[in-house]
């Protein structure tokens, strides 16, 4: 996957190598392939783990009720995915561009194969600020898991500043930390505009 990624030279070339990719069994049991949303010119990436049923249904991320709960936070700091502007726009993909089954989490030669493309997304993006949402996120590229000692500690992934956050899936579940959440989501407007 690595020399695939690499060959691809703007973001349109990639999700065609991702879609041709055959050597990941997901693709088998997926609908769509879940590329991305939001504007790519974002100074804001968000990435989050895998698409769930909603995001496999329509073939984009985060449109499920951990979807709409992340709209929420980030319309709370002025960015939408709509948004046509770089500084109020986020831009949203996954580590992994197919739904597994029943929701598991991938495994780790599964997260290894996508990580090259993961990464070759970052490069052809260029965002000022990395959001990871989630554990897999973090494996992915960081190496780390354990999202609640990670959260809100700055990092950088392809020389960007990366912030580790809760997933919105997670909030659901523990509405009380939210107030984590809210600091992380002021620590990136911090962020943006110390680098912009």
């Amino acid at each position: 996957t690595r020399a695939l990624a690499l060959e691809a030279k703007d973001l349109e070339a990639l999700r065609r190598a991702m879609a041709e990719y055959d050597g990941c069994e997901l693709k088998k049991g997926a609908r769509n392939l879940v590329f991305s949303d939001g504007n790519s010119a974002a100074d804001v990436m968000v990435i989050g783990e895998a698409p769930g049923k909603d995001e496999d249904h329509a073939g984009r991320p985060f449109i499920g009720p951990a979807g709409q709960l992340l709209d929420k936070m980030f319309a709370a700091i002025g960015r939408t995915r709509e948004a046509t502007v770089a500084q109020e726009a986020m831009y949203l993909t996954n580590v992994m561009p197919w739904r597994l089954p029943q929701n598991r989490d991938p495994l780790e030669d599964e997260i290894d194969m996508m990580v090259p493309f993961v990464r070759r997304h970052i490069a052809l993006v260029r965002p000022k600020v990395i959001v990871l949402m989630g554990n897999i996120a973090c494996k992915a590229l960081l190496g780390q898991t354990g999202i609640t000692q990670l959260r809100g500690t700055w990092t950088e992934v392809e020389a960007i500043p990366a912030l580790p956050m809760l997933h919105p899936a997670y909030l659901l579940r523990r509405p009380d930390a939210k107030a984590d959440t809210w600091r992380d989501l002021k620590a990136v407007m911090a962020k943006l505009k110390e680098v912009s």
